[in-house]
């Protein structure tokens, strides 16, 4: 069993979740209720599930493709250590990977 922590939008809230290697970031994120919409489901034709990757945990990530980083380019608030948490396969060496939900984030499927 591994380790993903969330810190909520207003910086001051967190949430860890137990994950499995294999699990894919949006997935557990949605499953632990973090406002991250994931429009696309994973196509990576929206930007709707950014997060923002601690900075001590980014190096330990797969770099983007060149499709990631244009999608990036749209997402609003979005810093150097952005990633689509679509993209981010959760593997045993990223235990504990720490990722912020941007303040700019907003849940659509949440506001009905």
């Amino acid at each position: 069993m591994m380790r993903v922590i969330f810190i909520h939008a207003d910086g001051k809230g967190r949430t860890e979740a137990e994950v499995q290697p294999g699990e894919i970031l949006l997935d557990v994120a949605q499953q632990h209720l973090m406002p991250l919409e994931g429009t696309c489901e994973g196509q990576m034709a929206c930007s709707t599930c950014h997060v923002i990757v601690e900075s001590a945990d980014f190096a330990r990530l797969p770099t983007a493709s060149e499709e990631e980083e244009d999608m990036l380019d749209l997402a609003a608030g979005a810093r150097r250590t952005s990633r689509l948490a679509c993209q981010i396969l959760l593997t045993e060496e990223l235990d504990g990977l720490t990722v912020h939900i941007p303040p700019e984030s907003r849940n659509m499927q949440g506001q009905r």
